[in-house]
């Protein structure tokens, strides 16, 4: 787990509260990169579980994950936070556990998305939270706030307010242009 604060005697205090032999706390004090990590990833693992459902394979999977996190690096850097935060614990470590483990919540709503369910049918259907729901009408918001292409995770928005369908978003991500990775 991550500790974030600004102020590192508090975050140290936190760690050292919650720290146990079965826990390991690391503090942190971009504050930024945390939260804007930790809420995106519920969407980004929203995609995967599209993917998922719509049987595309692995090697879309990873493709998609990958792009998502360069996604959330290129906004959350643009908000202020460390590119060192987004590819460590509270980063990369939270969206790989929520993108590929079957227990999470927002995973699964996007599993039965890409199955063909509908998203009212999916939250009427569970007794938990899919935070990725509600998180991803920020991502179109914020994307124009800084200026930042977000495909994969506007998509998601796009499905999540049903302007689009799962197979519609694959065809328009697919048809985006060619463009050097960076």
């Amino acid at each position: 787990m991550v500790v974030a604060s600004k102020d590192k005697k508090l975050a140290s205090a936190v760690q050292q509260l919650l720290a146990s032999s079965n826990l390991r706390i690391s503090t942190s004090s971009d504050v930024t990169g945390v939260e804007i990590a930790g809420a995106l990833k519920n969407v980004l693992a929203i995609a995967a579980g599209i993917v998922e459902g719509m049987h595309l394979g692995n090697n879309c999977m990873a493709a998609l994950v990958a792009q998502g996190c360069s996604e959330i690096r290129w906004l959350a850097t643009k908000m202020g936070a460390k590119p060192t935060t987004l590819s460590g614990l509270s980063g990369s470590g939270d969206i790989m556990l929520t993108c590929f483990v079957n227990l999470s919540r927002n995973r699964n709503v996007g599993l039965r998305l890409g199955s063909g369910e509908k998203l009212g049918e999916i939250l009427d259907s569970m007794n938990q939270v899919a935070e990725g729901v509600s998180t991803a009408g920020a991502v179109i918001a914020l994307a124009q706030k800084y200026n930042v292409k977000l495909p994969v995770l506007t998509a998601v928005a796009r499905i999540i307010d049903n302007e689009l369908t799962p197979k519609r978003a694959v065809m328009e991500l697919m048809n985006l242009p060619q463009v050097e990775e960076v």
